[in-house]
């Protein structure tokens, strides 16, 4: 069996996937946001 060097792990992969993520939830907030703001104005 081999010995585990720590800090050797490709994590690009990874890295790439949490940033999508990232984009993904900053863009769903801004349209949740917009929608709260266009209902505040027109459905009052």
């Amino acid at each position: 069996m081999t010995e585990h060097k720590h800090g050797s792990m490709d994590i690009e992969y990874h890295k790439q996937v949490y940033q999508g993520f990232i984009k993904w939830l900053i863009r769903i907030g801004i349209v949740i946001a917009l929608i709260l703001i266009y209902l505040a104005i027109f459905r009052t």
